[in-house]
């Protein structure tokens, strides 16, 4: 019995076979008097593909976990060189007085820091831009104007965001079908656990009897 053949034919939304429940175990193996290591070993080689779609689903969310951080900043720090561009300024426009300030200050060149490594970090003058160049991936680097990278950057947050949101209703649908699983295996291993003590017994009464009879 392969494995394909405990899952059933039904999918999830993103083609994840669910995992039916045995509820007539003897119905399941092929009668009273059938083994049982070969739909044991059936679950359980579908117990292992939906650990091995768990780990890579799980890996998949944690890449996207770790880049929307990334793509957040980089959009922030995007939208702050147009807003700095545009004239405007993040303090209260009630406040005339910091308002000049901040016009003095935006004509001036702007400074930051920029990571070198992972604890060495340097001090840059950035001049009025109105270009800025994004990494794609792959050692690839791209410019845009920022307008253009001010919306890239938010389609790739949308898409980041929805599809975590996406692998994790996955992964909660997964790992059901794999409790799912496990317990059929278990219900499999116990019903062959109870038929055994079973035969024994019938057998031992069998012996008596035979005993008795002898005897008499």
């Amino acid at each position: 019995m392969s494995s394909s053949s405990v899952l059933s034919e039904e999918r999830g939304a993103r083609g994840i076979p669910k995992a039916p429940f045995i509820q007539d175990v003897e119905k399941h193996i092929g009668g009273a008097d059938a083994e049982v290591e070969g739909p044991l070993k059936a679950i359980q080689d579908a117990i292992s593909k939906y650990r091995y779609m768990d780990s890579n689903l799980t890996q998949r969310r944690l890449g996207l976990e770790e880049k929307i951080p990334d793509i957040k900043k980089t959009l922030s720090m995007v939208e702050y060189i147009q807003e700095r561009r545009e004239g405007k300024s993040s303090q209260s426009e009630d406040d005339l007085e910091d308002d000049l300030e901040d016009e003095d200050s935006n004509s001036k060149p702007l400074k930051t820091t920029f990571e070198l490594n992972d604890t060495l970090f340097a001090e840059a003058e950035l001049e009025d831009t109105d270009t800025v160049y994004l990494w794609l991936g792959a050692n690839v680097m791209l410019s845009y104007k920022l307008p253009a990278a001010i919306q890239l950057l938010r389609s790739k947050l949308e898409a980041a965001e929805e599809n975590v949101a996406s692998l994790t209703e996955d992964l909660e649908f997964l790992r059901e079908q794999l409790t799912m699983m496990e317990v059929n295996m278990a219900r499999v291993y116990n019903w062959d656990v109870k038929r055994r003590r079973e035969h024994r017994i019938a057998e031992e009464q069998g012996g008596k009897s035979a005993s008795e009879k002898e005897g008499g």
